[in-house]
């Protein structure tokens, strides 16, 4: 898999792979949440390429105390190939360049087999209660 920055002639194929592998929720536009990342380390915001088609993406984010992970998809045809350990890496070590202590991210406490994924990439479980605030709504 050949992984790259993302580029806007990418966002058909993106959203298509995030509506594939069910990231999509109404509450978050996905077009949307493409146009603030492009504005904020567009070059923390990955896609992984097989002949041509996108099969993989990341969104990562370093705001000076912690980095975040977002959006990690992998085509359900390429799953269990080893390109989200692939893109995850290449994401964590653009993270680490800029002196980043630690990753977080979210995941909802049923998908138990992407929790078991990011377990195996050395993720742990943090003792804490997500919290949020929406500022705008995509709806």
């Amino acid at each position: 898999m050949d992984i790259r920055e993302f580029e806007i002639r990418d966002q058909p194929a993106v959203i298509e792979l995030w509506n594939e592998c069910q990231l999509v929720v109404p509450w978050n536009d996905p077009a949307k949440d493409i146009e603030r990342k492009i504005k904020v380390d567009p070059d923390l915001f990955l896609v992984g390429e097989l002949s041509g088609l996108i099969v993989a993406t990341v969104m990562g984010g370093y705001e000076g105390h912690r980095g975040w992970i977002n959006y990690l998809a992998v085509s359900p045809a390429h799953q269990r190939k080893g390109l989200g350990r692939a893109i995850m890496e290449q994401v964590e070590q653009r993270i680490r360049a800029r002196g980043c202590p630690k990753i977080n991210l979210q995941v909802r406490e049923t998908n138990q087999a992407v929790i078991a994924f990011y377990e195996s990439l050395g993720y742990n479980v943090d003792p804490v209660v997500g919290l949020g605030k929406r500022l705008e709504s995509d709806l």
